[in-house]
């Protein structure tokens, strides 16, 4: 049977403990201390790499947003999307490349980027696991009471910046609503800058099909957003068309008007119209293009984008000289 230690053993045992964590001293009482000072873990969030973007809604303060309206009523609002981008682009190519063309003009000229949402109309791309799609009424309802919010605090120009071809026709309806509903006034950004865009002439050859996901676009993505694209996953899409869709491509490429009205307006359509013009049943990588991805760059993209910053820039000037801040 083990006898209870005495208060006198136990008060000397205490003091032999105490002394030999004194000799210790560092590694016993500082060890926590000590423990941070080799610790190599940042005292931040080690994913955060953003740093601050003026005009950037999601960045500022409430302060930094009033000072703002002392100079500028405008907003530019980006209408993107959440939709597969091939094998080698972001599914969020259509948000990112939009807002990224937006925060670039809001550097030159005095005017609010305000993204909403994420998601866009794409019920076409739905074959492809990531892609997210919202109903045309949800996203016009959703982004007429973002504008609403912004007309509370005193903005009162809105420049809808569509950065996804299915969110075109809601984009509109939402200018429209905009301007016949409230005492804002609304353009759509793309068309408002297409007459200050200076077109760079068209490579020789033959006219070739790219569009979704294919050279033109990765190119922007390579220039706005180059972290996020794998070109080394990039091939060569398979396209398969209906016959009476791929009679019409060669002329839809060589940009004939009426060819690509009646082409756009029955291809890329969900699965469920039975046209057989999902993304999933006309490419089996769901780049939308005759070229190979690899073949897009930087350099490419940096031109396309610089030239509808620059148009973009244009117009919103001149649309300050022509009804300045404050006239009623």
């Amino acid at each position: 049977m083990i006898e209870p230690m005495s208060l006198r053993a136990a008060v000397q045992a205490a003091m032999r403990g105490a002394a030999a964590a004194a000799a210790c001293g560092p590694l016993l009482f500082a060890g926590p201390a000590l423990a941070q000072a080799h610790d190599p873990a940042p005292a931040v969030n080690p994913l955060w790499r953003e740093a601050k973007i003026k005009n950037y809604l999601p960045d500022m303060t409430w302060p930094e947003v009033q000072a703002l309206l002392a100079r500028s009523d405008m907003v530019i609002i980006p209408v993107g999307a959440l939709e597969q981008h091939g094998l080698q682009g972001p599914i969020g190519t259509d948000f990112l490349n939009s807002t990224e063309e937006a925060k670039l003009i809001a550097q030159r000229t005095d005017v609010l980027v305000a993204p909403i949402l994420l998601p866009g109309n794409s019920p076409y791309h739905m074959g492809f696991p990531g892609t997210i799609t919202l109903s045309a009424e949800t996203l016009e309802r959703v982004y007429f009471e973002a504008a609403q919010s912004l007309l509370q605090h005193g903005f009162r120009r809105f420049l809808i910046l569509n950065g996804h071809g299915g969110n075109l026709a809601t984009s509109r309806f939402i200018v429209d609503r905009i301007n016949q509903e409230t005492a804002g006034v609304a353009v759509e950004l793309g068309e408002a800058a297409a007459p200050y865009e200076k077109r760079s002439p068209r490579p020789p050859g033959p006219p070739v099909f790219d569009r979704h996901a294919g050279v033109g676009e990765t190119s922007m993505s390579l220039y706005l957003t180059p972290g996020l694209v794998d070109l080394s996953a990039a091939r060569k899409a398979t396209i398969t068309y209906p016959p009476h869709l791929q009679a019409l491509e060669s002329r839809v490429a060589a940009r004939d008007p009426t060819a690509s009205l009646v082409f756009l307006s029955e291809a890329l359509k969900a699965k469920s119209t039975g046209k057989h013009t999902s993304t999933r049943e006309m490419t089996d990588t769901g780049s939308w293009s005759e070229l190979d991805p690899k073949l897009a760059t930087a350099a490419q993209g940096r031109a396309e984008a610089e030239g509808f910053v620059s148009a973009a820039v244009e117009f919103i000037e001149a649309w300050k000289k022509l009804r300045p801040m404050g006239v009623k």
